[in-house]
C-alpha cells in the first residue's frame, strides 16, 4: 500500500470549479463508468443542471477487450443527440489514455459531436497515447505497479483507493 493521501472531497470541489469554467449552456456532461458516472451525478446536483448527464462505457472499444471482456461497470446511456453536441467527458483518474481513446470511439458510434473535452479528478501521468485533460484537479505520480481509483460511500462522499497491482 502507498502512503499517498489524496482528499477526494477537496479535489471534487476543485473539479467543480474547473467544470464550471469549461461548460457553456450547451455543454453535455458524460461520465465514464463508474467513477466518472458518480462525478457527473454529483455535478448535476451541485450545478443545478436540468439536463440528464450521459454515462459511457469503454468496454466495447478497449484494445485489451480479449483479455478483459465486458466489464460489469455499466452500459452507455446518452440521453441526448450526440451530433453537433459540446461534450465534456469526466473521469476519476487519467493514466495511460487507453480508456479515453476507447470512450471517444464509443462516443462516435452515437454521432459526431462538435467538440469533446476532458476533465478528471487526478492525472497520474504515464501516458501511452497522446491524450491530455482540459482540466485536472490534481497531478500525482504513482509507480506503475499501483492503481488509483475513486470510491463512493453510501452517503455519496468520495475517497480514493490505492492498491498494488498484481504482476502481469
Amino acid at each position: 500500500m502507498s502512503s499517498l493521501t489524496l482528499d477526494a472531497e477537496a479535489l471534487y470541489r476543485e473539479l467543480l470549479g474547473g467544470v464550471r469554467r469549461l461548460c457553456t449552456a450547451q455543454t453535455r456532461l458524460v461520465g465514464i463508468t463508474s467513477g466518472g458516472a458518480w462525478l457527473v451525478q454529483r455535478l448535476r446536483f451541485d450545478m443545478k443542471l436540468d439536463a440528464a448527464p450521459g454515462v459511457i462505457s469503454s468496454s466495447m472499444h478497449r484494445d485489451d477487450f480479449a483479455q478483459r471482456g465486458l466489464a460489469s461497470g455499466g452500459q452507455t446511456v446518452l440521453p441526448f443527440d450526440v451530433n453537433g453536441a459540446e461534450i465534456l467527458i469526466l473521469d476519476d483518474v487519467l493514466y495511460t489514455g487507453r480508456t479515453i481513446r476507447a470512450v471517444i470511439n464509443e462516443l462516435f458510434d452515437y454521432g459526431r459531436p462538435a467538440c469533446v473535452k476532458l476533465a478528471v479528478l487526478v492525472d497520474r501521468g504515464g501516458r501511452e497515447l497522446p491524450i491530455q485533460a482540459d482540466f485536472a484537479a490534481a497531478r500525482v505520480s504513482l509507480p506503475p505497479n499501483q492503481s488509483l481509483s475513486l470510491a463512493r460511500c453510501d452517503e455519496g462522499a468520495f475517497s480514493f483507493q490505492v492498491k498494488e497491482r498484481a504482476p502481469c
